[in-house]
């Protein structure tokens, strides 16, 4: 039977400023060799559906249709949404606020995880890396920040209706916040090379231990 990962998320899933791909790629090659290894019995497409500075609103217009070009035949999904709320709670001067409200955030992301239900009850919510002072302002995106308050705040939300809708949830803040973490961003909201090869582990570990495939 194939088996399709289809991971829907922004620049982290993307793989920005990882010369390797990013993570999603490193689960693609992870899941090719285990491949070739079998002789070609088992068989796993990994889909990398990240873009670059997605709002869960765009994410929310383009799962069906994305969704549908590569969904298996006689198969079965895997779906994974990854740092859904980080470009929502970007904070801008000129609005002073939110770009995305926590309730509109709350209501885009409930819709998103139905609609994935429609396809499979294999769902994994991945959340937000910290982000630190670099990007608060940006300095590519002039009045507009990244700040940690609303980063976390939007990923308790994240949480919060994992468990509500009885889905799997992988902490990334919570884990990361109290370590050097800095270290893992390249400009202080993009993870390094480093960075996502340990979100690559950390996903790949919750995928084989709880026999997702």
């Amino acid at each position: 039977m194939d088996k399709h990962i289809l991971v829907f998320g922004t620049s982290t899933t993307y793989g920005a400023w990882d010369s390797e791909g990013g993570w999603v790629q490193r689960l693609r090659k992870y899941f090719d060799n285990k491949i070739i290894a079998s002789g070609y019995k088992e068989y796993v497409l990994v889909y990398n559906l990240g873009v670059s500075g997605d709002k869960s609103a765009d994410i929310l217009r383009r799962f069906e249709a994305e969704t549908e070009a590569r969904k298996g035949g006689h198969g079965e999904e895997t779906m994974i949404l990854c740092h859904l709320g980080i470009n929502d709670c970007i904070y801008n001067d000129s609005l002073s606020s939110l770009e995305v409200s926590s309730e509109q955030f709350k209501e885009n992301y409930k819709q998103l995880i139905s609609l994935a239900k429609q396809y499979s009850q294999k769902i994994i919510i991945i959340g937000s890396m910290p982000v630190d002072k670099r990007v608060d302002p940006m300095p590519w995106s002039s009045g507009r920040s990244y700040k940690n308050e609303y980063v976390e705040q939007f990923n308790k939300i994240m949480k919060e209706v994992a468990n509500e809708t009885k889905v799997s949830f992988i902490e990334i803040y919570q884990r990361f916040i109290n370590e050097n973490y800095s270290k893992l961003l390249a400009d202080g909201v993009h993870m390094t090379a480093e960075g996502h090869r340990q979100l690559f582990e950390i996903v790949k570990e919750r995928l084989v231990n709880d026999k997702w495939l």
